[in-house]
């Protein structure tokens, strides 16, 4: 009886194991499409042949291709506003460290990362939408981050708002580049970035905010 119960539960780990190295196929397979084409024009049947199943097949993983697409952008822009929540909770978290680990999240994921950079202005509102909700909760998080420096206490909401949008779309721009440039570029790029960053927040420190 135990054999016949640890061999179900082997068979069952197995099918699981299957599920989501299917699922993680039908996840790359969708971003090498994506980089010929853009997300909009594929099909659900190509997508299911990149990974080597039937059509019907696919919805054992995803509701539709717009799921699967705003399941890319949770692996990317999701994951990384989570990973910059944790590293905020660090005391002695700086500004270069911060700019510099959002790049260590990015380094060897240029795919995901491309895909989600074509996507942002791409032709599938789904990904769009999904992407700038994503951008918006972390210029809002950056907002609260901001409100808590004693030397911004007096700054308004409004000013806040424009500084985090400044400091999000600088960095989401070098993204960008960093993922198009030669690895050889690519450390230049990334303290590019953190001197930009600085200077932005010089900029903020002689910044008089009209409340």
């Amino acid at each position: 009886m135990l054999t016949d119960v640890s061999e179900r539960t082997d068979q069952a780990e197995t099918r699981g194991e299957r599920k989501e190295r299917t699922r993680q196929a039908l996840l790359e397979g969708t971003l090498a499409l994506a980089a010929e084409r853009g997300f909009a024009a594929l099909s659900l049947r190509e997508v299911a042949r990149s990974a080597g199943i039937v059509p019907t097949a696919f919805y054992r993983h995803f509701g539709s291709l717009d799921e699967l697409g705003t399941t890319l952008v949770d692996e990317g822009v999701r994951q990384l506003r989570l990973a910059l929540r944790d590293l905020r909770r660090t005391p002695d978290a700086r500004l270069a460290e911060t700019v510099r680990f959002v790049f260590a999240q990015i380094a060897g994921r240029d795919a995901l990362y491309g895909f989600l950079i074509r996507e942002r202005h791409g032709g599938s509102a789904a990904l769009r939408s999904a992407i700038a909700i994503e951008m918006q909760l972390l210029t809002r998080e950056l907002v609260v981050d901001l409100s808590r420096l004693r030397a911004l206490d007096s700054w308004s909401p409004e000013d806040l708002e424009l500084a985090a949008d400044l400091i999000v779309s600088t960095v989401a721009s070098h993204i960008a580049d960093y993922v198009a440039a030669l690895p050889r570029e690519r450390p230049e790029l990334v303290e590019r970035t953190v001197r930009q960053v600085r200077l932005i927040a010089l900029g903020m420190a002689a910044w008089r905010s009209t409340p």
